[in-house]
C-alpha cells in the first residue's frame, strides 16, 4: 500500500500536485517557481518573494495583510529560496486550518488560495513598479542576508567551498544574491524582473489535505488567471567539470577554529539508477553519527569539533565539513581521505550498510510527517525531471548492496579542499 498518491493536472500552465490525505489537520499550499541560475538575475530573484509577500492590491499594507491571515484562523504564510543543481527556487508555503473542523463553515482552503494568487499576481504597485519604500526596506534585509553568511564562519566556509569549486558554473552563485548587486535594485527594475518571471518561470503547486481535488482545480483555474501565461522555461543543460584536479584554497579569518571543508564530484545525480547507492555511501561515510568521518576524525582522534558529509544531489556533489584546531590540518586532511579510501575499498560491514539504510529510510518516513516535508520530497522530482515516487525511493534504498556502494564510491573524485584558518596561525603548530 503506498504511503500517498500524487495527482498531477496542468492548469493555467501551473502544474498543480494534489496529495489528498487526512494525516494533516491543516490544508497546505506550496508555490514552487523555478528559474535557471544567472548572475545578471540572482539578487533580482532573491528579494521578488520578500517584496511580494508584503503587500497587494487587497491587503495594501503589510499589516492588512497579515490581520486578514489572522481572520482566516491564524493562517501562515512564509516565503523561501533555495538552490536545486543550476537553478534558483521560489517557494511561498501556506498553511491554514482545515474547515471541516470549524464550526462555523469559512471557506478557508479557498480563501487561501486566493490569497497567494493575489501575492504572485496583483502585488501592491505604484505605477508601473513596485512600491519604493518596500522594496528599499527589503534591500536592507536582502544585505543583513547576505552579511550574514558572511559571519557565520561555517556557512561563510561552505559558501568559499562552492565558490572555488565551482568556478565559472552557474551553481556558484548564492542563492541570496550578490552583495553588490543590491544597491542596483530599484522599484521599477525588480517589477520589470517580476514581469519576466511570470512569463518565463516553471511553476508547480502543491496543494496537500482534506479537501475536494476537483474544486481545488476550479479554484486555481479561478484565481491564477495568467494574462501572459507562456511559462517559457528555459530548460538548461547540467553545468558540469570535464577534468577533475585535486585543489587546495587557504584563507586566513579572523576565527578560533578553522573551518575545514571538502568537495567531491559524486558523478552521480538525483535521476541515475545509482542515486540510491550514493545515499547509502553518504550515510556510512559522513551523514550519521554512527558514520567514518565522526568515529574516526571527531571519535577516536579527537581532531574535530564536527565533522559529517552531505549529498547535493541535484548537481552531482559531496560536502564534507568540519571545524579542527588549526595545527590538526594536515593530520584531518589525511584521516578524511583515508575514510574516502577505505569507502572505496569496501572497508565497512554488513551491519553498517543495514544500520545506514534503516536510518535513511526512517529519516524519509520522518519527512513526510509534515505536509511541507512531503512537498520537498516531490519537488525533488521536478527539479530533477523524474518521476520516482517515495514508494520507489524507499525501495530502491532497501535494495542496496555493498558492490553498488563501492562501485558508487569509485566515481567519487576529490575536487578542493578548503581552509579557513586564523589570521597567522600556523597550520602544523
Amino acid at each position: 500500500m503506498s504511503f500517498f498518491q500524487e495527482k498531477q493536472t496542468k492548469l493555467n500552465g501551473i502544474t498543480v500536485h494534489t496529495v489528498k490525505t487526512d494525516k494533516y489537520k491543516t490544508n497546505t499550499l506550496v508555490l514552487k517557481m523555478m528559474a535557471p541560475l544567472k548572475k545578471e538575475n540572482v539578487t533580482k530573484r532573491a528579494i521578488l518573494p520578500f517584496v511580494l509577500q508584503r503587500a497587494t492590491e487587497r491587503f495594501r499594507t503589510t499589516g492588512d495583510l497579515r490581520n486578514h491571515l489572522d481572520e482566516l484562523y491564524g493562517a501562515s504564510l512564509f516565503a523561501d529560496l533555495s538552490k536545486k543543481g543550476e537553478n534558483q527556487i521560489i517557494t511561498f508555503r501556506m498553511e491554514v486550518a482545515n474547515e471541516k473542523f470549524l464550526s462555523e463553515k469559512t471557506p478557508l482552503f479557498e480563501e487561501a488560495i486566493s490569497l497567494l494568487s493575489d501575492i504572485l499576481l496583483r502585488p501592491l504597485l505604484k505605477g508601473s513598479a513596485f512600491d519604493e519604500g518596500i522594496v528599499k526596506e527589503e534591500i536592507r534585509t536582502l544585505k543583513q542576508r547576505i552579511q550574514a553568511a558572511y559571519d557565520d564562519k561555517m556557512r561563510y566556509s561552505n559558501l568559499r567551498l562552492v565558490q572555488e569549486m565551482c568556478k565559472n558554473e552557474p551553481y556558484a552563485l548564492h542563492v541570496n544574491g550578490e552583495k553588490d548587486q543590491a544597491d542596483d535594485l530599484t522599484a521599477e527594475n525588480v517589477y520589470e524582473y517580476y514581469q519576466q518571471v511570470l512569463k518565463e518561470d516553471k511553476l508547480d503547486l502543491y496543494l496537500i489535505g482534506d479537501f475536494e481535488e476537483d474544486a481545488a482545480g476550479e479554484m486555481v483555474k479561478k484565481y491564477f488567471d495568467f494574462s501572459a501565461n507562456t511559462h517559457a522555461y528555459p530548460e538548461t543543460e547540467q553545468a558540469s567539470k570535464q577534468h577533475v584536479e585535486e585543489k587546495e584554497v587557504i584563507e586566513e579569518e579572523d576565527v578560533k577554529q578553522g573551518k575545514l571543508n571538502i568537495g567531491y564530484r559524486t558523478n552521480c545525480l538525483y535521476n541515475d539508477d545509482s542515486y540510491f547507492a550514493l545515499q547509502v555511501f553518504n550515510g556510512i561515510f559522513g551523514g550519521f553519527s554512527h558514520s567514518k568521518l565522526f568515529i574516526n576524525v571527531r571519535e577516536k582522534a579527537s581532531l574535530a569539533y564536527y565533522a559529517a558529509s552531505r549529498v547535493e544531489s541535484h548537481k552531482g556533489l559531496l560536502m564534507v565539513m568540519s571545524g579542527i584546531e588549526v595545527g590538526n590540518y594536515d593530520h584531518a586532511v589525511s584521516i578524511i581521505k583515508e575514510q574516502m579510501a577505505a569507502m572505496k575499498n569496501g572497508d565497512f560491514t554488513d551491519d553498517d550498510l543495514n544500520q545506514t539504510k534503516g536510518v535513511i529510510r526512517n529519516q524519509l518516513l520522518e519527512t513526510i510527517d509534515t505536509s511541507y516535508g512531503l512537498s520537498e520530497i516531490l519537488y525533488q522530482n521536478v527539479a530533477a525531471n523524474s518521476e520516482r515516487t517515495f514508494d520507489e525511493l524507499l525501495d530502491g534504498i532497501s535494495h542496496v548492496t555493498k558492490e553498488e556502494v563501492v562501485e558508487s564510491a569509485s566515481k567519487i573524485e576529490l575536487d578542493t579542499i578548503y581552509f579557513l584558518k586564523g589570521k597567522g596561525a600556523q597550520n602544523n603548530g
